[in-house]
């Protein structure tokens, strides 16, 4: 099924997992090395068994301890926290609230787009060749390029500054909308062998990647949730579940447990641990968002509903207690990739540190927010995303910086979804409404 350089690539990738999960790897490493710098026929069959092997491995017993996968396990090691916050709230801010998150959500994402995998270095040599340092508005194209800082050509005339007329399609929007569908279509009872399947009949796998393109392989091959998670999927404490949380916190405002058990029930088809740590973090983040303008209070209400001592939870702790010290976002930052800079760039921990950081930097700010989110570096589609669906949700639209964010979007999604491609938000923001009021009850 894998040829020998998929194979390559995925073994390579699962020896990292496995370390950072509290494996001892080194001897399956170096014979890796070997056998990936000659040319033996047989290997693949040698790169087979050595994934075999690393199967076999258990992770040092006192970090599996503390970061389990399954709901039950997760809930047991979670701090104190109210679960519930009652909502008072009528339903014409309700609507507006959801609105500025799905609107902030979408200008953030674009916003990051151009600049995906960069560095904070590379960005800030960028806009300062742009002469738009600190960034303050949609990304620029400078006039200078130069063959090291470059923007892609096609990015040039729908993501940039004064070229934005629509949200471009990225799989951060598609999973906001897909997230939607399965509660239209499934209800609050929804199952992830429910998300598996929606998978399948509405996204492209060409439009997934990383641990949804490992899980979506094993739908196909009829490895189901929670098997998909783990079968040759070494992403699975990477970014992608993360960036699926917000349709779960849109739809339960107030109600940070049910916004974290949905997130569970979806991340639980492609990730494991910190993976699924992510996703339920920010969907409790966007729930407690509707209740308070207190950035702090959010994120600690968030932290509330996973693992008190995982790696997500320490991190977290780590950039509160930084943000609060320090005067500035580059300071915080600078901590930031000194602790956790080992992670790969599309990494949960790293760039959930990262949220966080711009978050409590941008102090309320949504132009801040968003910004020091992609300023930050990595994977900064997927920051700016989850800054602006947190400061949306707690802004709602009729707070938002209309004319520079949200009206070049002109209410249209490009999106790959099937079925929902040019969708205007103020319907999806019906929609959502609509599902949040019965939840609700």
């Amino acid at each position: 099924m894998f040829g020998v350089k998929s194979m390559q690539d995925l073994l390579g990738s699962e020896i990292v997992q496995r370390r950072e999960e509290g494996c001892w790897v080194d001897a399956i490493e170096e014979r890796f090395r070997q056998l990936a710098a000659g040319d033996s026929p047989d290997k693949l069959r040698q790169f087979e068994k050595l994934y075999s092997q690393l199967d076999r491995k258990k992770p040092r017993k006192s970090l599996a301890a503390k970061e389990p996968s399954d709901l039950e396990g997760i809930r047991a090691l979670r701090p104190d926290g109210p679960r519930r916050i009652p909502l008072q709230m009528s339903d014409e801010e309700l609507h507006d609230r959801i609105l500025g998150a799905w609107l902030a959500r979408a200008a953030g994402c674009l916003l990051g787009k151009p600049c995906e995998g960069w560095r904070r270095e590379k960005i800030e040599a960028y806009l300062k060749l742009a002469n738009a340092w600190p960034l303050d508005d949609y990304w620029p194209v400078a006039p200078n390029e130069t063959a090291e800082l470059r923007l892609p050509d096609p990015m040039k005339s729908t993501m940039t500054r004064g070229n934005v007329t629509f949200m471009s399609r990225d799989d951060d929007m598609d999973y906001t909308v897909l997230g939607l569908h399965i509660l239209e279509k499934f209800g609050p009872n929804f199952t992830p062998q429910n998300v598996a399947e929606t998978w399948l009949v509405t996204l492209p796998y060409q439009m997934t990647y990383t641990a949804e393109r490992a899980a979506y392989r094993n739908f196909i091959l009829e490895v189901w949730p929670d098997k998909s998670a783990t079968w040759r999927n070494p992403y699975r404490e990477w970014i992608g579940a993360q960036i699926r949380c917000d349709a779960f916190g849109y739809a339960a405002p107030g109600h940070l447990e049910l916004a974290a058990e949905f997130a569970w029930r979806d991340a639980s088809v492609s990730h494991v641990k910190n993976g699924i740590y992510g996703e339920m973090l920010f969907a409790a983040m966007i729930a407690a968002a509707f209740t308070t303008d207190n950035i702090r209070d959010v994120i600690t209400l968030g932290l509330s509903e996973i693992p008190a001592k995982c790696r997500l939870a320490l991190a977290a702790k780590d950039v509160l207690t930084w943000a609060r010290k320090n005067a500035t976002w580059e300071s915080t930052h600078d901590l930031i990739m000194e602790k956790y800079g080992h992670y790969h760039w599309v990494h949960t921990i790293n760039n959930a540190a990262i949220v966080l950081m711009a978050l409590l930097h941008g102090n309320g700010d949504f132009e801040k927010t968003v910004s020091i989110a992609v300023m930050g570096g990595l994977d900064t589609d997927c920051n700016g995303a989850t800054a602006g669906s947190v400061i949306g949700a707690m802004l709602g639209a009729s707070k938002l910086p209309r004319e520079k964010w949200t009206d070049p979007l002109q209410d249209t999604l490009e999106c790959a979804v099937f079925g929902h491609d040019k969708s205007r938000f103020s319907e999806l923001a019906r929609r959502t409404a609509a599902v949040a009021r019965k939840v609700r009850g």
